[in-house]
């Protein structure tokens, strides 16, 4: 058997064992007549009838399903992230427009649960156009708003408060909501306001009584009249201000040169607009986990009212709590002692102005773009053929073309008939370091000394021709001037010159060395063989 039927099963036996032990005792006294008995026999019916009504009544009692929040606000006031931890979600997805979300909603003692519908509006005025899907004329009874301002931008509270009760008040006119439920929202409201009490501490947290029972029990007469200044402003809506991000406090005193005067002052004007709106205030950080639970209480307290036995507090100035009904202008009052640099009648805007404007600096990275394929291609095709046009002849390879007739360069002293080799310009070699150009240079020398042959006397003796040191055959013809001598010469002077233009600051000098001086020795080795075969 269910829990509901066994509800219903013990109140008809208690019923039942009522009705007998009445009817002994009318029995026994002998005092009432037929017709009394019989009136008393129709009472005890009725009596049964009334016990059974509630019993049924109070077991089919569920979490109603059609409760919806609404939150609006401006953009990046923390309305995803204050929604996302009601919901205990780690990672909030960022939405536009209109964003829909819930909230598991669980009554311990029923052991109920139902879903909270949540809407959140972007913060863009362009989105105010969507409010009809999140507040209307069937939901508009059963709907919870959330008000979010940060504290990041104190400086815009007044402005965006102001606002967005005029947005709210504008799409409510354009409802068509029948005059008597627009009456009987706003009587509620402010008879919330008039019957609201302090929940004792010792309250059996298990305990089915709520505080809607209390506020039922009182009549009519017994309702205090609302506080000066209070609901104004009564649009007939459930409304709780939440200030979120309070842990940026610290960097207002850091950065802003706030100080508890200040504080001090914006605290109590927004309890003034709330108290002239008849709307609750909550101080949350999401980040420091203030408040949070406690906000997730006293929603499901107003809209399903399921217990909520934490008193007002405004004792720390970043974890504020003011349930609905609970304030009033002498409670405020109690913040001015503490203000001495500034009255509470000055304009908010002239005590909490904005600061001037910084360049924002972003610390993302430049994002780079991609050239087009087509256009890099282009471009490296162009370096490269500029690349070909401005690199010059190498000396040795123009000293080897023209051997034996080129008489641009220096001589050698005693020299007529033969130009010596041109030296190597570190200048026209980029590629070659300055000691590494010069250590070239000299190879280069011992590559084209002057050197005696077997058949043509000592060396040094001067030739026919004028020329020093150059070998001569039996027959007079110049050894060296031969074709083959000429090729070995022109490929010596290019393998040089590729080593000159290839060295790089990591090459290693003594590799260079070794590499020199085997060309040098390959080729005075076969001009040795010319000379002999000749």
């Amino acid at each position: 058997m269910s829990e509901h039927g066994q509800s219903i099963f013990a109140a008809r036996s208690f019923c039942h064992e009522l009705r007998q032990h009445i009817e002994k005792e009318l029995a026994s006294s002998c005092q009432l007549p037929v017709a009394s008995s019989q009136l008393s026999n129709r009472h005890l019916h009725v009596i049964q009838s009334a016990i059974l009504n509630e019993v049924q009544t109070q077991g089919s009692t569920k979490l109603p399903s059609n409760k919806s929040v609404l939150v609006l606000g401006d953009n990046a006031t923390g309305k995803t992230t204050l929604i996302a931890k009601l919901q205990g979600v780690e990672d909030p997805k960022k939405g536009s427009g209109l964003e829909y979300a819930y909230i598991d909603v669980k009554d311990e003692y029923r052991d109920d649960m139902t879903r909270l519908s949540v809407w959140v509006l972007d913060g863009d005025p362009g989105h105010t156009n969507l409010l009809h899907y999140a507040l209307n004329e069937t939901n508009y009874a059963h709907t919870l708003v959330i008000l979010t301002v940060s504290m990041t931008q104190p400086w815009g509270w007044l402005e965006q408060l102001n606002q967005w009760i005029k947005v709210l008040a504008q799409h409510i006119e354009s409802l068509q909501l029948d005059p008597k439920e627009k009456e009987a929202a706003r009587q509620r409201l402010a008879t919330t306001w008039q019957s609201y009490c302090e929940v004792g501490d010792d309250l059996d947290p298990g305990s089915p009584v709520k505080r809607t029972m209390h506020n039922n029990s009182i009549d009519e007469d017994d309702l205090l009249p609302l506080t000066e200044d209070a609901l104004i402003t009564n649009l007939g809506l459930d409304i709780v201000v939440v200030v979120t991000k309070t842990d940026y406090m610290t960097t207002l005193e850091k950065e802003y040169e706030y100080r508890d005067e200040h504080f001090d002052f914006i605290q109590q004007w927004i309890r003034n607009f709330c108290l002239r709106h008849g709307t609750s205030l909550f101080y949350t950080s999401v980040k420091e986990d203030k408040n949070c639970d406690l906000l997730y209480k006293y929603l499901t307290h107003r809209i399903y009212g399921l217990p909520f036995r934490t008193p007002a507090l405004v004792v720390e100035k970043d974890a504020v709590l003011i349930p609905a009904g609970w304030d009033s202008l002498k409670k405020i009052s109690i913040l001015y002692e503490n203000m001495h640099a500034v009255k509470a009648e000055n304009h908010y805007t002239d005590i909490i102005k904005a600061p001037p404007t910084r360049k924002a600096v972003s610390n993302r990275e430049t994002e780079v773009q991609t050239e087009d394929e087509q256009a890099f291609l282009a471009r490296q095709q162009e370096i490269l053929k500029q690349g070909g046009q401005v690199r010059g002849e190498s000396p040795l390879r123009s000293q080897g073309a023209n051997a034996g007739g080129n008489k641009a360069g220096p001589r050698t002293p005693g020299s007529t008939g033969q130009s010596s080799p041109k030296k190597i310009d570190p200048k026209l070699t980029p590629a070659t370091p300055g000691g590494e150009g010069v250590l070239a240079n000299f190879f280069n020398s011992l590559l084209h000394k002057k050197s005696g042959g077997p058949a043509g006397g000592p060396a040094g003796a001067a030739s026919p021709g004028g020329g020093m040191g150059t070998p001569r055959t039996s027959n007079g013809t110049d050894a060296l001037m031969t074709a083959e001598k000429l090729a070995v010469r022109s490929d010596a002077a290019a393998e040089l010159d590729r080593l000159a233009r290839s060295v790089n600051k990591d090459i290693d000098l003594s590799q260079i060395k070794r590499k020199q001086v085997e060309v040098l020795t390959t080729n005075r080795y076969n001009t040795t063989q010319s000379q002999y075969n000749l």
